[in-house]
This record gives structure tokens, sequence and C-alpha cells, in this order.
């Protein structure tokens, strides 16, 4: 009997897996925006590392968590070759344009009985148009999917719709972006999962469900209200086309580049709050989601957590741009 509750469970998690719903989601995106977007990796010239961790839906067994970590920045541009040196050392300046960012991301998301694991590497090129900057991105990624078999028990070990219940998925996939940036605003269209790769759990019966291909587009202008106090406002959509599609809108305020808060509404049927502080390099910042529908009464909401380390000059000042 466990066994049979044990395939439905799957039968219905699939289909959600491969659709937008069950890749991971961040309150705070516009925070680290490299998580949904490779074109930022180094867009402003700053070495960023970023922890994100997720909690949602609490107090729900086998609710949706979420921790990821992530790092990026922009490679300085090489110093001039000395005069008298080989032809061949300058080589390396292709690499060292000042127009490079690199990137990486590791999480991971587990969502009832199934565990994904997924690691990326992202390289961004970045053309610099007087006051505005325009990126593009790319990513290599791959994630491991499998059941938790801490949390399933079966009678037996085989079975022979399923095989192996622990055995795992491996899939490899792409994902491209671009990213126009100004000093009071950002633009970003980003696609993941493009490969759509094809998902095959067991040996006969649940085979052939393919990854939805996700684009993301997302924006935000900073307007000073006075000259310690400005608001942000923005918006982000996400969508697979054929299936469905959400969108997060709100603002965020900031006091003296010290502290902020905000508060967002996502189509879906939540109200985000949020609030953070800077302290030297590092941000910290809370975000709680509170449901509008009947789960609000069966959990205590979403709750996030991040962390944010960033090394180099201010994002208000322009100096770096000679480097790059």
């Amino acid at each position: 009997m466990i066994r049979f509750a044990l395939m439905f469970i799957i039968l219905l998690l699939l289909p959600q897996i491969a659709g937008s719903q069950q890749m991971p989601m961040y309150s705070q995106y516009m925070m680290n925006r490299f998580l949904l977007n490779p074109a930022v990796a180094g867009y402003d010239g700053l070495t960023t590392i970023n922890l994100t961790a997720r909690e949602q839906w609490m107090g729900l067994p086998y609710s949706p968590r979420t921790v990821a970590l992530s790092a990026d920045a922009r490679l300085i541009k090489a110093p001039p070759s000395r005069p008298g040196l080989p032809d061949r050392v300058n080589i390396r300046n292709l690499f060292r344009s000042g127009r490079v960012g690199l990137g990486a991301y590791i999480y991971n998301d587990r969502s009832g009985l199934i565990d994904r694991t997924g690691l990326q590497a992202s390289y961004a090129y970045h053309i610099w148009m007087q006051e505005h900057q325009l990126s593009f991105g790319i990513s290599l990624t791959g994630f491991q999917m499998k059941l938790d078999e801490r949390r399933i028990e079966l009678e037996e070990d085989y079975d022979p719709l399923m095989g192996k219940y622990s055995q795992a998925l491996y899939v490899p996939d792409v994902n491209a972006g671009m990213h126009l940036w100004g000093p009071s605003y950002y633009v970003g269209l980003s696609s993941t999962q493009m490969l759509q790769s094809a998902l095959k759990f067991g040996h006969d019966g649940l085979q052939d469900f393919r990854m939805e291909r996700i684009f993301y587009f997302m924006g935000g202008y900073t307007f000073t209200l006075e000259n310690e106090v400005s608001v942000e406002p923005v918006m982000m959509v996400q969508t697979c086309f054929r299936s469905s599609y959400h969108f997060d809108l709100g603002s965020k305020f900031y006091y003296s580049d010290q502290y902020w808060g905000g508060i967002s509404y996502r189509s879906t049927g939540a109200v985000v709050f949020m609030v953070g502080f800077r302290y030297e390099r590092l941000h910290f910042g809370y975000a709680y989601d509170y449901s509008l529908n009947s789960m609000s009464h069966q959990n205590f909401g979403s709750h996030e957590l991040m962390i944010n380390l960033r090394f180099g000059d201010t994002q208000r000042r322009y100096r770096w741009l000679e480097r790059y």
C-alpha cells in the first residue's frame, strides 16, 4: 500500500517539477539578480558573495526549503605589457579585456519527497555605452534530482516499476540572459532550462517528463526623494508561455544606503514584507511571505534570510570603470 501511495505522489509531483513552480523561489531576488540572470555576473565591478536560506510554508510537513550560495566578480583589465616582451604575452589580454564577468551558483532545493541539488557556472560580457551598460551572459548548469529516502519507507527496496527508489537523475542544461543597467535603473531578460532536458525516473513507468523553458523579465528604477531617502519600484514576470506565468510587483525604500524596507505583491497569492541593513561590507536582509489563500491558516508563512558580502568600490562611485 505504501508503495502505491508513493507512486501516486511522484506522478503528481513530476509534472510540477517540470514547470516554473518547482524552480527555487526567492523573495529578495532584486538584491541578487545573478540567481536568475547570468548576465548580471560582475556587472557593477564588485566581487559579491551571497548566501540565501528560505523556508516556505513553515509548519507544513515536507514544505519547500532552499539554500543557495553564489559568487560573482568582474575581471580587472590586464596591465599593459612592458616594451620588449614577446607578443605572445599579450594573448592573455583577450581574457582580461575588462569586460568579462564570472560567477558560480550552487543550491539545494527540497520540495516534498524530492531533493534537487544544482550547480551553475556563468560567463558574462559587458559593453559600456557612456552612462549605460549592456551585458550578455550564459551559464552551464547541472543538477541532481532524487527521492529523499530518509522520508520514505518501502516494504521492499526494489520495485519493477520504480527500480531503486533512491535512483538519482543527473540533468545538464543551459541558461542565458541579457541585462541593461544605468546609474538609476536596470532591466533584465533571461531564460533557464533552455534545453528542456528530459527526466527519466524508474524503468518503464515514469519517463519522458521534460523541464519547462522558463523566462524571467525584471526591472527597477530608483527615485531620490531626499538627500538620504530613495524609493525603488521593482517588478518581475516569470512565464513558461505554454503553461503558466506569474508576476511580482513592489517597492523598496532606502535610508542613507544603510537601511531598507519593502513590500511586494506576488500574483500567486502572497504579500512579501522585507527589511534589511548594511554593516560595512555586509548586507543582511529578511523577507516574510504571507499567503492570501486558505493555506495561511495551515502554516506560519515563508521566511527568507539573505547575507551578502561585497568587495570593491561602492556602486555610487564610477572610478572603477577605468579598470574595465
